[in-house]
């Protein structure tokens, strides 16, 4: 990737010069003649460095170092004086340029500043990542077989920009990887910007994705970023890409090809240098087969797939993600006893991790931090009949009795109780089964009410 450079100068012949220069040493090169120009430029432009002017119509180019360190500590500047301004070009230094080259400048002397300007760069923008990495928690991978491999592909990914196709079920931990992903890589000091494609449809998730000009569509009543201008210099995380529209498909593959794509409603063609990583629960190539995907999207995003596992597959994994999440979850270390270990590994877990760190964290509240047990996970119903539910257990109980109590408000209406109960009536229908609560017959409407 060609680095960026911003140019700003008043003087249209030195402008030309360096551009020229610059252009053909392999630098992307864009201009400024003042700083009016300049903040516009930076503030819509991921730039990799900064040749800056002193003397500008507008203003000094010493005061507005200070504005771009604080808003851009990574970038170097270089900063050009006249002849003889050492003073100038030592104040520079102190306010945060990087280096200083004096008028008339030699252009071999510039392409060596330059590149040592943007080594500097680079290894502040390191610094600023191992900064980050150092104060947030790494997520557990496991030790089966299955998550070593996709430990393996991730710091390949992690690596390099190429696009990455994450798979797996519900509540696998394919954000968490995702985001993982952005975390060790060269772009962790820029934005991670994530888009649930199930969420939205059509005009909808295009107007999120590629923003719109006023007055586009009805509603638009202003003009709108979009979350690829957002995520410039950064990772766009797609989330269940499967569930995006086919005409919105189109429009995506284009962008993801020329790195270049419109506002709804405007004409103006903007560009964005994102990563992206995609995720998705759904088969891609079944999708293709059944038209509701494109193949050539497909084949574009597909570069380094990534399959995590289902948590039923990989037991072996379940002792290491119960440490992992209770240390996230408890300050104090937690006991839990073998009996409960083995029940965990021998549910099937149909919501993957998700429902792994929900049950912890109930169980956590139920044992108020102490040891727990297996009356603290009441509700999981083991694989294999060698641990019995315990339906007459003390949590057991108040579950049952709060159950029946919620069911005879509402006259045995299992729509009202279930919402009441905040779980879903096919959730409720199991726990009625479970303790052989027949509401038809336990709980008749009172005198005068309506069935």
């Amino acid at each position: 990737m060609n680095p960026r450079i911003l140019l700003i100068d008043d003087e249209d012949a030195t402008r030309f010069g360096f551009s020229r220069y610059l252009s053909k040493a392999g630098y992307i090169v864009h201009e400024a003649a003042n700083l009016f120009e300049a903040r516009e430029s930076i503030n819509s432009q991921r730039y990799d460095a900064v040749l800056l002017d002193v003397n500008l119509p507008d203003g000094s180019g010493l005061d507005w170092i200070i504005d771009v360190r604080q808003s851009y500590p990574d970038i170097p500047i270089v900063v050009i004086t006249g002849y003889g301004d050492i003073p100038v070009a030592v104040e520079a230094m102190r306010r945060g340029a990087d280096n200083f080259l004096t008028k008339p400048v030699n252009m071999a002397d510039l392409e060596v500043f330059l590149r040592k300007s943007l080594e500097i760069g680079s290894l502040r923008r390191r610094h600023l990542i191992d900064k980050r990495l150092s104060k947030k928690p790494q997520i557990y991978f496991g030790e089966s077989p299955g998550m070593k491999k996709v430990l393996e592909l991730a710091k390949l990914a992690a690596q390099n920009d190429s696009p990455v196709v994450i798979s797996g079920e519900t509540g696998s931990g394919k954000g968490v990887l995702a985001k993982w992903l952005h975390e060790n890589s060269l772009r962790s000091s820029s934005s991670y910007v994530e888009v649930n494609c199930s969420n939205l449809r059509g005009d909808l998730l295009a107007s999120e994705l590629f923003g719109h000009a006023k007055g586009a569509f009805t509603s638009a009543i202003q003009e709108k970023q979009g979350l690829i201008e957002v995520a410039d210099g950064g990772t766009l995380f797609l989330d269940e890409i499967g569930d995006m529209d086919i005409s919105v498909q189109a429009q995506f593959l284009k962008v993801i090809e020329e790195k270049q794509y419109r506002r709804l409603g405007e004409v103006k063609t903007r560009s964005s240098d994102f990563r992206l990583i995609c995720a998705t629960n759904r088969d891609l190539l079944d999708d293709i087969k059944k038209g509701s995907f494109r193949k050539d999207l497909y084949f574009r995003i597909n570069v380094l797939p990534i399959e995590i596992p289902p948590l039923r597959e990989r037991p072996e994994d379940i002792p290491g993600l119960v440490e992992h999440i209770i240390r996230s979850l408890s300050p104090q270390p937690v006991e839990i006893t073998a009996d409960v270990m083995k029940l965990l590994q021998e549910y099937s877990w149909p919501g993957n991790i998700r429902e792994l760190k929900n049950v912890l964290e109930r169980a956590l509240l139920l044992s108020h931090g102490k040891q727990m047990t297996t009356e603290h996970f009441y509700d999981l119903e083991p694989a294999t009949p060698e641990i019995p539910m315990r339906s007459s257990s003390k949590y057991a109980d108040i579950e049952e009795s709060h159950i029946r109590a919620i069911l005879k408000r509402f006259h045995g209406d299992t729509a009202k109780a279930s919402k009441a109960l905040g779980m879903s009536r096919a959730t409720l229908y199991r726990k009625l089964k479970k303790f052989r609560i027949t509401p038809e017959v336990n709980f008749d409407p009172a005198p005068g009410e309506e069935q």
